[in-house]
């Protein structure tokens, strides 16, 4: 009998992985087929189909999708672009970040009469779609004299993101003890003082999710990159979407998908390289509440 119940659970227990290998590999083929056909030059892809391995390696087309020759406003490569979403994405993810941190640290931590309306406000704003703010932040942008530029992107980026980051972080720090504080404060700390020498040393796995959170939602963005860039300040987004709507006679898929690959790299790095991080800190309260 004993035997019997081994011999299901170790059946059960294939057919889950069995599931698992197979619902991994179906989400992997789409990234399989655009680096097959990232390495290919235009005869392969039209004679071979899009499972087949190139021939011979082709990285020409890597070469063409990152080259940053310019005709007057418009360039064909993504250089340009990577480098103002770097500009871009790096400030915005550690200020909006910090911002977070300390807003969090503040409604959860030290209230005060209001901090509740307050933050039920600032959480409105992760459920409000952001079509509804293009214009009126337009018309902010415009007034600042910051408008088609990296730093009115930025600025776009941070009021964005600080409801989401707020919420991280306040409903993390709901989990600290009130008595920890107290000492802190009996003690003579400070509000800056328990933040830096306390409260921060006990975040890195909520600080590891909203750094990858807000990366994510920064460097993937296209709604704000389109609508408030200029000529000289298009995001990675922005340029690949104009690389793969060039006009051409032979539509180049080679050079698209190695464009494609080169925008989706520096996200897939992140998750690679911290992923696990990312959910340590969700299993340790990044979404409690």
């Amino acid at each position: 009998m004993s035997t019997k119940k081994v011999n299901v659970a170790w059946l059960w227990r294939g057919l889950i992985y069995l599931t698992l290998i197979v619902g991994a590999l179906l989400f992997l083929a789409p990234l399989y087929v655009m680096v097959l056909t990232s390495l290919k030059d235009a005869e392969q892809i039209r004679q071979g189909n899009l499972l087949a391995w190139p021939t011979s390696l082709n990285f020409e087309s890597w070469s063409l999708a990152w080259s940053s020759a310019c005709t007057g406003a418009q360039c064909s490569g993504l250089e340009p672009y990577f480098w103002n979403s770097v500009m871009m994405a790096v400030p915005a993810v550690l200020i909006s970040t910090t911002w977070g941190a300390i807003n969090g640290y503040v409604l959860s931590l030290w209230k005060f009469r209001g901090s509740e309306t307050l933050f039920a406000m600032l959480l409105f704003g992760v459920f409000m779609p952001f079509q509804v703010v293009l214009l009126p932040m337009s018309q902010v942008l415009g007034w600042l004299g910051l408008s088609s530029s990296i730093v009115g992107l930025i600025l776009v980026h941070l009021l964005a993101g600080l409801p989401s980051t707020t919420l991280f972080f306040r409903n993390y720090y709901a989990a600290i003890p009130k008595e920890l504080l107290n000492a802190a404060r009996m003690d003579g700390a400070g509000f800056w003082k328990i933040f830096v020498r306390i409260i921060l040393p006990m975040s890195l796995p909520i600080v590891m999710v909203t750094l990858i959170w807000q990366f994510t939602q920064i460097w993937n963005d296209f709604l704000f990159g389109v609508a408030f860039s200029g000529a000289d300040s298009k995001p990675i987004t922005v340029g690949l979407n104009n690389l793969a709507n060039t006009t051409s006679s032979v539509k180049a898929y080679n050079v698209d998908m190695a464009s494609a690959l080169i925008a989706g790299l520096p996200t897939m790095l992140v998750y690679v390289l911290a992923g696990r991080y990312f959910v340590r800190g969700l299993t340790a309260g990044a979404v409690k509440g």
